[in-house]
């Protein structure tokens, strides 16, 4: 019997070596990643706050630029407002209160609403006119001084074309009312001689004519805005309730 035999020796088996980590290398590369998540997470919270914050504003400026215009600003209808030049100081009717030092004056005639309007200090005929609207198209106001300072408790009245208003009555200790033809000075609506000119007296004024009462008064009022000052104390008798023997009970204490 024969036995096969080798001489070759045997080779040992190769097994795969392990790349082994030492654990302070595996702790500062958990502290990198820690670190870097870290930062990314702060990065993207401030970059969503700063996103969030700049909305705000541009939000409250859409809002603005799409808020309509205030109303009751436009004239009336069939009526094309006239521009008139401003001092910038005048207020519309309502958008003042009534605060100490305030002008409350009344504005009528040819203009797109008239009615009493309060305006600061200091403002001028121009301001009154554009309060209530500004003057309309029938208006004349080269008849104005435009830029006369306001009196409190005085009377405008923007004339129409083809209307002369009267001249103004001359101040106390002073000329004619500034050249502004608007009857300022005459907002008590008396005369020299103690008489009421009733083109320029308010309706609690024309009260004390005799046998006016308030009813009456403010009818007077009434029919001279819309046709213009009266041409004579006569002409009383064109108002509704308004008559001969009122008329004659009233005239020594009535003027023009």
């Amino acid at each position: 019997m024969r036995l096969a035999c080798s001489t070759d020796p045997e080779e040992p088996v190769r097994r795969p070596r392990r790349l082994a980590i030492a654990p302070r290398a595996a702790i500062i590369a958990g502290s990198a990643l820690l670190i870097l998540a870290l930062a990314l997470a702060l990065r993207a919270v401030l970059v969503s706050t700063g996103t969030g914050g700049h909305e705000a504003p541009a939000a409250a400026g859409a809002s603005a630029t799409m808020r309509p215009p205030p109303a009751g600003t436009a004239a009336s209808p069939g009526m094309k407002p006239v521009p008139v030049p401003t001092t910038g100081s005048a207020a519309g009717p309502g958008g003042l209160s009534a605060t100490s030092g305030s002008v409350v004056v009344h504005v009528t005639g040819a203009v797109s609403r008239p009615g009493v309007v309060t305006l600061p200090p200091g403002s001028r005929v121009t301001d009154a006119i554009n309060a209530v609207g500004g003057a309309n198209a029938e208006a004349d106001t080269q008849q104005l001084n435009l830029a006369r300072v306001l009196t409190d408790g005085e009377q405008i009245r923007v004339p129409r074309i083809g209307e002369v208003l009267p001249e103004p009555a001359p101040q106390p200790g002073g000329d004619a009312a500034s050249g502004a033809r608007t009857a300022p000075g005459k907002s008590g609506g008396g005369g020299a001689s103690g008489t009421i000119n009733i083109n320029t007296a308010s309706a609690s004024e024309l009260e004390k004519l005799p046998g006016i009462g308030p009813a009456l008064a403010q009818r007077i009022v009434e029919y001279r805005d819309s046709h213009g000052p009266f041409a004579s104390v006569d002409a009383l008798t064109d108002v509704p309730g308004v008559g001969k023997a009122k008329l004659e009970g009233l005239r020594e204490q009535a003027t023009v």
